[in-house]
């Protein structure tokens, strides 16, 4: 997403173009998002283990250690709406392009002030943030760059591998590459985590197209824009549906990944860094399952029954803490039910992908995004906090149960308004499927 776009811009959009040149485009565009996906959630792993494994040596306090997760999540809540306007003004690779260069730089001071033995929990605090804002511009515009570099026909298939993908680096590779990494060295780790973002940088140069929305209403007041994103979002009756289950999803996403590192490293089960980074993989795997089985579950069930498999993964990973006995060897527990967690996550972010994709208009994508994200992952901090407060003052296993009642609630909603009917127009053909997006075939 950066000004490089200028190849295809500077083409006419009225001008036909050769179908052979525009698949080869195509193609292109779908395996560099694929791979900078890749590269940049790899680093992310890393990052966001090493961080509270970090926190982990300076302070015992489960609070201060879930700090690190809270802040992390924190920009989802307070910046979110404001990057959504941006998103739908500026070079969507432009903005993504600047995320990961402000990742690569804070990844570096934290590693200067490691090799300097200057690391504090305030500087740790403060990267935390500067990681958590970068990503919701990155993961805002990468939503909103699909349509624009990928022919509607290949939008699912697109979505599966790129969440796959999020998923396998994310989790699966990531996380224990992330605890072998801080085993060896929090230098080595950060030093990785630093040269990776600066690879996802070089990628996304090489995307080919014009990324930036063409305007077709005149420009008005951001809190007008960012309104517009609201009433969308919260006049849609699945889509708000969709984003008030989420809330409650990331929410105990957030409270289990918050004093994870606490109860599984310095709490019950005594894992060694790279044990942890381990168990961390089991929410990867599930993840790269449930892309494969997608679209096979999909059309056996359907996309209802196969997004509702994400209520019960989410229970069943903040359920295990709270039920299994807290004794070392319930880690294959704790690990199962996270794999779960992961199986259900893929298959409902590749079937909400299609669903955003298909329902939103495409100069609305980037304030819809926002909206729904700060509705669906604003709770995450508050969730974090609370989980991080609840594990101090009382203990792990109420901490992880209040969060699985929560969850469980979630069946009666799902069932009533996520239905086949309300689902329907997804799968229906678009008018001219010729005409969406710049790379169509």
């Amino acid at each position: 997403m950066s000004q490089t776009s200028s190849t295809s811009s500077a083409e006419s959009p009225d001008l036909p173009k050769p179908a052979s040149s525009t698949k080869v485009r195509a193609s292109r565009n779908e395996w560099l998002l694929v791979v900078f996906t890749a590269s940049t959630n790899i680093a992310d792993a890393v990052c966001k283990v090493a961080l509270p494994l970090l926190a982990v040596r300076l302070t015992d306090s489960p609070a201060l250690i879930a700090l690190v997760a809270v802040l992390i999540s924190l920009p989802w809540l307070v910046t979110a709406l404001h990057i959504g306007v941006l998103v739908d003004r500026m070079d969507r690779r432009t903005l993504m392009l600047h995320a990961e260069t402000a990742r690569t730089i804070a990844v570096a001071v934290l590693l200067a002030a490691y090799m300097s033995d200057m690391v504090s929990l305030p500087l740790i605090y403060v990267v935390a943030v500067a990681v958590g804002v970068a990503d919701v511009v990155a993961m805002t515009a990468g939503a909103s760059i699909i349509p624009s570099a990928i022919p509607r026909s290949r939008w699912q298939t697109a979505s599966a591998r790129i969440t796959a993908v999020e998923y396998l680096c994310n989790g699966f590779v990531g996380a224990p590459i992330g605890g072998l990494l801080v085993a060896a060295g929090f230098a080595i780790a950060f030093g990785t985590t630093g040269v990776i973002y600066l690879v996802g940088a070089l990628l996304l140069v090489l995307l080919v197209g014009n990324f930036t929305v063409p305007p077709t209403r005149e420009r008005r007041p951001v809190n007008v824009e960012i309104k517009d994103g609201l009433l969308f979002l919260w006049q849609h009756t699945l889509l708000r549906t969709m984003a008030l289950l989420i809330a409650v999803m990331a929410g105990c996403w957030a409270a289990w990944l918050a004093i994870i590192p606490a109860y599984a490293v310095s709490g019950p089960l005594q894992l060694d860094e790279r044990q942890y980074g381990f168990l961390l993989t089991c929410l990867g795997a599930g993840g790269v399952i449930g892309a494969l089985i997608t679209g096979p579950v999909n059309r056996l069930l359907g996309r209802r029954w196969s997004m509702f498999a994400d209520i019960l993964g989410s229970f069943a990973l903040v359920a295990a803490p709270a039920l299994v006995p807290a004794r070392p060897s319930s880690a294959v527990l704790v690990g199962a039910a996270a794999f779960a967690a992961g199986l259900g996550g893929t298959m409902w972010t590749v079937n909400s992908r299609v669903i955003y994709q298909s329902l939103v208009p495409s100069d609305m994508l980037g304030r819809f995004s926002a909206a729904s994200r700060l509705v669906g992952w604003g709770t995450a901090p508050i969730a974090a906090a609370i989980a991080g407060i609840l594990a101090t003052v009382a203990n792990f296993r109420v901490a992880f149960g209040v969060f699985a009642v929560v969850c469980l609630v979630l069946v009666i909603p799902y069932l009533r308004v996520v239905t086949d009917q309300a689902l329907a127009e997804v799968d229906r053909p678009a008018p001219d499927e010729e005409s969406t997006g710049a790379a169509t075939p």
